[in-house]
């Protein structure tokens, strides 16, 4: 009789070791977050529906609290499931939730397709305006969300760095917190490199055909280019954010990282920057985003 209560003892326990295991997406008691896949909002100015996907920080199903939120971009040819995929950040936020670490927050996962997260020069995919004026009210609509920009933050990676730096750049009223990880940033040296084979396959959607003979970039890709912004939007209005950019000494965007770097530092524009051993990986962004989320949890702390 002993052996049988403390085999059914067991039984129970490795149930409810399994429900504890914070499997995403399911319902029930869990000790991790919860990701929500596969959701949508059907776009007016896009014309189509934008998928997103959502993490909810571990005590979201039994609080009635209101949480700060992270939009966190994808990079290019990927998707809004990239960053659960294969940079595993729900699993980072638990652990670094349950540890105190972060305080809870909402993280939401666009999908940006090849947008580069700009308004394309066509007026066709206003992709920016979609995200400002669709997205983010339906965010802060649906879910608990705190809807201040002291409470917002934008982080991405590779061409989702290039668009976090972009719209913070473009709209600090709206972030208190940029964490961009190898942004999609090309030096002069690498523009003047580029076949007008490769700028069709990866530019020219959002920006516009090459100009003139001999061909340069279009003034819709100069517009939004974070260098540019950097170099010329005002220094008091960039200081509204606080900046994070990590690049790897192997990637192969280092040299527009550490020109943005070196612009911003002689603009005196507050920001951090980190340069550590890794390339254009997800090995990379997957150790990157810890400190990707305690440098935006400095900025939601009070």
């Amino acid at each position: 009789m002993r052996k049988l209560l403390i085999a059914v003892t067991v039984f129970f326990f490795c149930l409810a070791g399994v429900g504890l295991s914070g499997d995403s997406g399911r319902s029930g008691i869990y000790s991790g977050g919860q990701v929500l896949e596969g959701l949508s909002i059907d776009s007016k100015l896009m014309g189509t529906q934008v998928n997103f996907a959502v993490y909810l920080p571990p005590d979201y199903a039994v609080s009635t609290r209101k949480y700060p939120v992270l939009y966190l971009l994808h990079g290019y040819s990927d998707d809004e499931t990239g960053w659960i995929q294969f940079g595993e950040v729900n699993v980072s936020a638990d652990r670094m939730i349950s540890s105190g670490e972060v305080p809870a927050m909402i993280i939401v996962m666009p999908d940006g397709g090849v947008t580069w997260y700009v308004d394309d020069y066509s007026g066709k995919v206003p992709w920016e305006k979609m995200f400002l004026e669709e997205l983010i009210p339906h965010v802060e609509k649906t879910y608990r969300v705190r809807a201040k920009r002291e409470f917002r933050a934008i982080s991405g990676l590779s061409m989702g760095g290039y668009g976090s730096l972009g719209l913070a750049m473009r709209h600090p009223d709206m972030f208190a917190a940029c964490v961009a990880f190898s942004a999609g940033i090309w030096s002069d040296e690498q523009l003047l490199e580029q076949t007008p084979e490769q700028y069709d396959r990866y530019l020219r959607v959002p920006f516009g055909p090459l100009q003139g003979e001999p061909p340069e970039l279009s003034e819709h890709f100069w517009d939004n280019n974070p260098v540019r912004l950097a170099e010329t939007l005002p220094v008091e209005d960039l200081n509204e954010v606080r900046w994070y950019i990590d690049c790897g000494d192997d990637d192969f965007l280092y040299a527009g990282n550490s020109t943005l770097h070196m612009i911003m530092r002689d603009r005196e524009i507050n920001h951090e920057y980190r340069v550590r051993d890794g390339a254009h990986s997800w090995i990379y962004w997957r150790t990157g985003i810890r400190d990707g989320l305690r440098f935006i949890a400095e900025s939601f702390h009070r």
